[in-house]
């Protein structure tokens, strides 16, 4: 049988170049490519979110009852442990953890796929030098579907926070209030949520896309060692989650009050969200803001981090960048 590969002419060459080859690491596409991004993308946001359930928890009560709650990050904490007892600070850790390991499968998962889909339908020098359009278009687009599967189990979280009695667990919480209240009430947040979560993913990723390309432009990522590229994500993703952080803040808390109890007979979620946003004012919107830059800087360091090793790890090698 003939081979598919041409001759050098030399035997001795052919069978040099036929074992390179055979050498290479196989480049993944399609389904194969994309469950290894969707993979990475739900241990990081899982390991990151699940990590810092104890934040959340003070942030939360912050945000849901700041006359009580009235001194800042390490206080709540203190409040929380004394009152409660420090098995409290992991109430909803098991919501928070499903939620975002499926959330972050959908996020990192869709934005790489949304970011091939433009680069294919725009050509690549045009996507490339439109990157920003493409950046925010694909997370967007990306953290739509991830919400989806997010509303629930955070609308689960945040009862079980607000309402420590409320239930056992997450199966628990989730079945009382889906016979109590009905499927309404798991995404009565989710437009708050995608208010909360699209600007916050669309800020997360250019930033740092923007932050690597710069410090990648200034040291040349083919001359740094693993640990220095790994310090890049790092770095790259502090700046990235402040970013996201601040923007997102003012949904993020009207997400709290509108998951904390159910609304009144006949009341519709786009009047609860007026009547919330009227009762916060621009100051109580930023509530709890000095606890969330905390938690959601270090968070997304990690997931950057992580999100880049694992995908090394994987041998998922073939996406597109499209950074100059």
């Amino acid at each position: 049988m003939a081979s598919d590969a041409k001759s050098t002419g030399s035997t001795k060459l052919d069978a040099v170049v036929q074992n390179v080859k055979a050498a290479e690491p196989e480049k993944l596409s399609g389904l194969a490519l994309y469950s290894r991004f969707a993979l990475a993308g739900a241990i990081c946001c899982s390991v990151t979110h699940g990590a810092l359930t104890p934040v959340d928890v003070v942030k939360t009560r912050i945000q849901l009852d700041p006359a009580t709650y009235n001194r800042g990050m390490i206080g709540g904490f203190r409040q929380v442990v004394q009152s409660e007892g420090a098995g409290a600070l992991l109430t909803g850790a098991g919501p928070t953890f499903a939620g975002y390991f499926l959330q972050g499968a959908l996020k990192f998962g869709g934005y790489e796929f949304f970011k091939q889909q433009a680069i294919n339908n725009l050509g690549y020098e045009t996507a490339s030098n439109n990157r920003t359009a493409v950046y925010l278009a694909s997370s967007g687009a990306a953290e739509f579907f991830a919400d989806i599967a997010l509303c629930p189990l955070e609308a689960t979280r945040i009862r079980l926070v607000s309402e420590p009695t409320f239930a056992k667990g997450l199966v628990d919480g989730m079945g009382k209030m889906l016979k109590n209240e009905g499927i309404g009430a798991m995404y009565a947040g989710f437009g708050p949520i995608l208010f909360k979560q699209i600007p916050y993913t669309m800020a997360k990723f250019v930033v740092f896309e923007k932050v690597s390309e710069a410090a990648f432009r200034s040291f040349p990522k083919d001359s740094l060692s693993p640990s220095a590229q790994t310090g890049v994500n790092l770095g790259s993703g502090l700046m990235a989650g402040f970013a996201a952080a601040l923007i997102s803040q003012p949904a993020d808390t009207m997400l709290s009050k509108i998951n904390k109890t159910k609304g009144l007979p006949g009341e519709g979620t786009a009047s609860r969200l007026i009547k919330i946003a009227k009762e916060l004012g621009i100051k109580g919107s930023f509530t709890g803001v000095g606890a969330r830059l905390v938690m959601v800087g270090t968070l997304t360091a990690g997931q950057f981090a992580i999100y880049g090793e694992i995908k090394k790890a994987l041998g998922a090698t073939g996406g597109v960048e499209i950074a100059k």
